[in-house]
């Protein structure tokens, strides 16, 4: 990489007076030794693979593989639908049900984009499409966010890590709300700054976050998670653009984020046996979820 990291990137950018997206488009273009057209050609699969996502979440009732999740996307439609959820915006609703709807896809065992990991797989789709919808953002402006997003997303799994078994859920969903707030400051019109800001006020707000899947299935809490995760990645682009600073500097946050991950307690990285999935219905769920698979 040209960049390792945030400040790296940030000092090109205005070394070289353009966008951190140039600099991570000029970055990405040399590792991969393609052109920019081709670039976004790549982009733009990954973009369309997203909103696939979104429409077979939203036009069906979906079970998880595991059982433990049946239509969650569906009863949130159905609610706002019938008038019951007028109190929220039609973006948040927007972004709450397409984050429900990927993330169920993947837990049904659907094509989906791991951004920056299929368990966290609905946030950055959600509030990139979300948001694009409800104000008509042309498809070049999409890819362009999604191509920065994913250039901060590479800082930290090169600097630190994206796996949850490695760091927690605070690697993979704080992670991906992160990336979807830097995502939701572009398409908005921020600035430089203002949108490392997002995705650094959306990942020191999420520190801390286990990843405990009950039966070890990517279903509960994950895929409600990634809806909590797409609306607080709106919080920290609200701020952002506000411009509301992150005390802690970028990459120090990063540096916490993986001494946080090395502190947390190997039942709480994946292993499904702390947490939530170490409570007596956690342990029910997945002995009744074992002895199915066992008498297939």
């Amino acid at each position: 990489m040209q960049f390792k990291s945030f400040a790296e990137l940030n000092q090109l950018a205005e070394t070289r007076n353009t966008s951190l997206l140039d600099i991570i488009i000029a970055t990405e273009r040399k590792e991969q030794d393609i052109a920019r057209d081709e670039l976004i050609a790549q982009v733009k699969v990954h973009l369309e693979a997203m909103y696939q996502a979104i429409e077979e979440g939203k036009s069906k009732r979906i079970k998880s593989q595991g059982g433990l999740l049946d239509g969650e996307t569906w009863k949130v439609k159905e609610s706002i639908t019938k008038g019951q959820q007028q109190w929220q915006s039609s973006l948040y609703n927007r972004v709450v049900i397409a984050a429900l709807a990927t993330a169920e896809v993947n837990a049904s065992m659907g094509k989906i984009v791991a951004c920056p990991t299929a368990g966290a797989s609905g946030i950055l789709p959600a509030v990139l499409v979300g948001l694009s919808e409800e104000f008509d953002l042309q498809e070049q402006c999409q890819i362009e966010s999604l191509i920065t997003a994913a250039g901060l997303g590479k800082i930290v799994a090169e600097e630190a890590t994206l796996s949850g078994a490695a760091a927690g859920c605070q690697a993979e969903c704080g992670v991906g709300s992160a990336m979807a707030a830097a995502a939701a400051v572009q398409l908005l019109g921020g600035a430089k700054e203002e949108i490392i800001q997002g995705f650094t006020l959306s990942l020191k707000n999420l520190l801390g976050l286990v990843c405990d899947p009950v039966a070890g299935l990517v279903e509960v809490p994950c895929v409600k998670r990634n809806a909590f995760a797409a609306t607080h990645a709106l919080t920290a682009a609200q701020l952002a653009l506000s411009g509301v600073k992150s005390v802690i500097p970028p990459d120090e946050v990063v540096t916490a984020m993986s001494q946080i991950g090395d502190l947390l307690p190997p039942s709480l990285k994946e292993t499904a046996t702390g947490g939530l999935a170490a409570t007596a219905t956690g342990k029910n769920l997945a002995e009744k979820i074992l002895g199915k698979a066992n008498q297939r």
